[in-house]
């Protein structure tokens, strides 16, 4: 079955940098596109970063444009959202995530925190 495991989360001080990870299984890897969300308290789920198979392709949330890049590494059916520069407003829980057909694939989320 399909599976996705974030990883990589965790607390930084304003200006600091994380390296989450998404590791997949269960489905051609380099086949699909994958894409990172986020989701604040109280706040909905928002886009954050996708990747084309090939990860020929990159897009990006305005908020995140210039500060965030998105990599995956087929080899190795992982996929990888640099933050540099982290912000307050940042903080969130992290998904990565794939459709295959209509059927959207979540990961369980990874806490990233941005605080001093």
């Amino acid at each position: 079955q399909v599976q996705l495991v974030e990883s990589g989360g965790g607390l930084v001080q304003p200006g600091g940098s994380l390296r989450l990870s998404c590791v997949a299984s269960g489905f051609t890897f380099n086949h699909f596109v994958m894409s990172w969300y986020r989701q604040a308290p109280g706040k909905e789920r928002e886009f954050v970063a996708t990747i084309t198979g090939s990860g020929g392709i990159t897009n990006y949330a305005d908020s995140v444009k210039g500060r965030f890049t998105i990599s995956r590494d087929n080899a190795k059916n992982t996929v990888h959202l640099q933050m540099n520069s982290l912000k307050p407003g940042d903080t969130a829980v992290y998904f990565c995530r794939t459709n295959i057909g209509v059927t959207p694939y979540w990961g369980q989320g990874t806490q990233v925190t941005v605080s001093s």
